[in-house]
């Protein structure tokens, strides 16, 4: 939505009333991240390609959703909604980051027991 929309129909919204704090270059970078974030949670796990990135792109969303409940904080508003995104966004990475790890215990057990 923040990419989409131009700034002035995002600071009409009242349930968007951030905005009135940022210029719209800021709010398109705002929106630009979190779409960037989410499809770097999503894609490289689900394609194969560079799987290390979903860690990263977990935490780093994470983190943005960190600043999005400071500003909704010095608002005056309920930072609930983006700290519940931002702790999917770190579970989604950590827990990608668990199953890309060798676990070179279950490989040693597994090699016992054929024989």
């Amino acid at each position: 939505m923040k990419v989409l929309k131009s700034g002035d129909s995002l600071r009409a919204d009242p349930r968007m009333g951030w905005a009135t704090a940022f210029s719209d270059r800021d709010i398109k970078l705002i929106g630009a991240a979190e779409v960037t974030g989410a499809l770097g949670i999503i894609l490289p796990a689900a394609s194969g390609v560079l799987p290390m990135l979903t860690p990263v792109a977990g935490v780093a969303l994470a983190a943005l959703m960190g600043g999005a409940a400071v500003v909704h904080l010095q608002r005056g508003e309920s930072p609930v909604a983006p700290l519940v995104l931002g702790v999917l966004a770190l579970i989604a990475g950590l827990l990608r980051w668990q199953h890309r790890r060798p676990r070179s215990t279950d490989s040693a057990r597994a090699s016992q027991e054929t024989r």
